[in-house]
């Protein structure tokens, strides 16, 4: 066998190789038309964001102050208003200035799976970080930490968990809610009867109509729904925190470039110092009227998450 030497190809060559190799391709169907994006990236959320020129955002109905329907009947909180930060930049990054929002109403139940089959590119709500959910999903920084605790009448009687034997708990089905107090339970053998509720507004719903004596939720949902009730000096929010719940913006799984865009955007809020304003205007007291100072573990939280460019 005889060995090729100084075997090289000319500019001309490679072209023509290219050009040969693009063709087949397009023959065989395999190359998809892909928009162009703004920098070099590999993200299949961005690419079918600029491709339909539109970013849907899963938000809340009832998730008071973080994401709910607000007096003009469009979605405002909290965690919208961060969202809307990141759709900013991501306009950017993609270079579509007019690039549009899709609001899609979300539950509990439904935010995960909308998630997961590509519906949602970003869920604005008030959704707990935790590793069995990341299995599925990916979540932004911490924007907000709370926990498991029971709104109750202000006659029952009640102050923990224990005091709740064998009575009927609301809870939002398939929330960390739901699984704090059927492990509370279950540790000290209450008996508690678990009322699955759609969402926040349906389990308090049932509260306030006495179909359950508590309703367990995060506590600051909790504090929000009693403020807009008919009634908010009849009931009380009471017990230690049942869970530790730490929220996150969810995004679509495996893709660090989109979601680089979105920690960039909430660690340039933390440093700056506007994130912390934007607590205060929805916290203290807030069109919500929840009257929740900025904890010392939340400003914690936004330090170590301020992270340098």
């Amino acid at each position: 066998m005889t060995k090729q030497k100084n075997a090289r190809f000319t500019v001309e060559d490679i072209m023509n190789i290219k050009a040969i190799l693009m063709a087949a391709a397009c023959a065989a169907g395999v190359v998809s038309a892909r928009p162009a994006l703004a920098e070099d990236t590999d993200s299949f959320v961005l690419e079918r964001i600029k491709e339909r020129g539109v970013i849907n955002i899963g938000y809340r109905e009832s998730s008071i102050p973080f994401s709910y329907i607000g007096a003009d009947n469009k979605p405002v909180g909290y965690t919208i208003d961060l969202c809307m930060l990141i759709v900013e930049d991501i306009k950017k990054v993609i270079d579509v200035p007019d690039l549009k929002v899709g609001f899609i109403p979300v539950t509990g139940q439904t935010r995960i799976p909308l998630m997961a089959n590509g519906t949602l590119d970003m869920e604005c709500g008030s959704t707990t970080n935790n590793l069995t959910r990341s299995q599925q999903v990916d979540y932004l920084a911490v924007t907000f930490i709370t926990g498991t605790k029971l709104a109750v009448r202000r006659d029952s009687g009640v102050h923990e968990i224990e005091d709740m034997s064998g009575m009927p708990i609301a809870v939002a089905q398939g929330t960390t809610n739901e699984r704090a107090v059927k492990r509370a339970s279950d540790v000290a053998a209450l008996d508690i009867r678990i009322v699955n509720v759609k969402d926040l507004s349906q389990g308090w719903l049932a509260l306030e109509t006495g179909r359950v004596d508590a309703f367990a939720g995060d506590s600051v949902m909790l504090y929000g729904l009693r403020s807009k009730s008919k009634n908010p000096e009849d009931f009380e929010v009471v017990g230690r925190f049942l869970s530790y719940d730490p929220y996150g913006i969810m995004v679509p799984r495996n893709d660090s470039t989109f979601r680089l865009i979105g920690n960039k955007t909430l660690a340039t809020l933390m440093r700056s110092g506007d994130l912390q304003a934007l607590y205060t205007h929805w916290f203290e007291p807030g069109p919500a009227d929840i009257n929740m100072p900025l904890s010392d573990t939340l400003q914690t939280a936004f330090e170590i998450q301020a992270l340098p460019e």
